[in-house]
């Protein structure tokens, strides 16, 4: 497996234990991180092993990858066959691709948790830089695309701009990420969000990492339209991420400083979903749209932007303009 998910590193981590039931399906699983930070090799057990790629530069991504695999499948009997399977169809898949070549009893298969064939997925408004590299891994993709020989989506959407791009429809699977259902509609908040923010009378929740893809500058910008009709109407932005302190600026330009919170990254969401008022979901583009299933699951209203499963859950469906996200806002909230 080629990732890019460094949380696996981690090992309480949610990433860790499902990459554990894997390995229990597979003779042995080896897992190869690209990433420019260190990390030692971890032998998890007899059968499941991760490994850094300890770039100096992420140019030197795939390249790192392919010597780490190229040596990990040299200890492997021949007549074993490999899957190769890799978290995008991007910088994991070249260096998948590779080390596919290397074997003829070889499968490579590319997942795709992002909505790649979004407009918005090389519009600068996600940041010049951001928006630059997408187009690189968009031009990457689209040879990575036919060598694979499975491809698995999240959603249908990606599935159906995929054959609208003349990949073969046998080798797309749809696969939804899972969430569980029942274990959220069953559990008990562990605290009361109105109790833990009395100054609100109306709570409004992002669940997001706090990246220009997600928006959150926009949602800032209807939050200050909510509050000229709801004064007392606040928003709680849980995650984190690299424009943290710039959001936090722009709420005191916006004069909304008061009725913004940052909680922070949280490992236990259900408190926010059960607690809220209304769930939002202002992101440029989405494969999926995770919280906005577990927001579901919790009976949360959700207003979002028409990206992911948004549709397919009920979601108010709002346009990427700020009035009109505060609009979607106070029609739930009156």
């Amino acid at each position: 497996m080629i990732s890019t998910d460094r949380q696996i590193f981690l090992e309480k981590s949610f990433v860790r234990a499902r990459m554990i039931e894997y390995a229990k399906l597979y003779k042995e699983l080896h897992i190869i991180v690209l990433s420019s930070k260190k990390f030692e090799r971890i032998e998890v057990s007899s059968n499941f092993t991760i490994s850094s790629t300890n770039s100096l530069v992420r140019w030197n991504y795939v390249k790192d990858a392919r010597k780490i695999g190229k040596k990990i499948m040299a200890g492997i009997n021949k007549e074993i066959p490999i899957l190769v399977t890799c978290q995008d169809p991007f910088e994991t898949a070249l260096a998948g691709k590779c080390l596919a070549n290397l074997r003829k009893n070889s499968e490579l298969l590319l997942q795709i948790h992002t909505d790649l064939f979004s407009p918005y997925f090389v519009d600068t408004r996600i940041g010049f830089v951001q928006a630059s590299l997408n187009k690189i891994r968009l031009f990457i993709s689209r040879f990575t695309l036919t060598q694979a020989q499975a491809i698995r989506v999240v959603s249908q959407k990606i599935a159906d701009s995929l054959v609208a791009r003349k990949i073969d429809p046998e080798k797309i699977i749809v696969k939804p990420i899972e969430v569980n259902v029942g274990y959220i509609k069953n559990t008990q908040p562990a605290f009361d969000l109105h109790q833990k923010f009395p100054q609100f009378t109306k709570i409004i929740v992002i669940a997001s990492r706090l990246e220009s893809e997600k928006n959150i500058d926009m949602a800032l910008e209807a939050m200050k339209l909510v509050k000229e009709k709801m004064p007392e109407a606040g928003l709680v932005i849980v995650g984190s991420g690299s424009l943290m302190s710039a959001l936090k600026k722009k709420t005191y330009i916006l004069k909304i400083d008061l009725s913004v919170v940052f909680e922070g990254w949280q490992t236990d969401l259900i408190p926010y979903y059960k607690g809220c008022d209304a769930f939002l979901v202002t992101s440029w583009f989405e494969g999926y749209g995770m919280v906005s299933k577990e927001a579901q699951a919790a009976s949360c209203v959700v207003v979002s932007t028409d990206v992911g499963i948004a549709k397919e859950i009920g979601a108010r469906i709002v346009d990427w303009k700020a009035d009109s996200i505060a609009e979607g806002i106070l029609e739930l909230l009156r």
